[in-house]
């Protein structure tokens, strides 16, 4: 599957659990796994607990997602 077939769904990380997953709580409801995607790794772009992130998942089994991106906080 490509990442163009993915759903976006934006939310924030509820928690960091072993392995390199996070606990992600989707703005409509409910909570998903979700992995960091290649570029993120690659770039070594860092996610903490509290990130506003774009999540991609599959319709064929919406509770596994990847995190897409991270949202640019304004920290004054």
């Amino acid at each position: 599957m490509a990442k163009d077939d993915l759903i976006k769904f934006e939310g924030k990380v509820a928690d960091l659990t072993g392995g390199g997953n996070y606990q992600v709580q989707i703005d409509n409801g409910p909570m998903i796994t979700a992995r960091l995607c290649g570029k993120m790794k690659k770039f070594k772009i860092r996610v903490l607990v509290g990130d506003r992130v774009t999540v991609g998942v599959s319709p064929y089994d919406p509770s596994h997602g990847l995190v897409l991106s991270r949202q640019k906080l304004d920290r004054n």
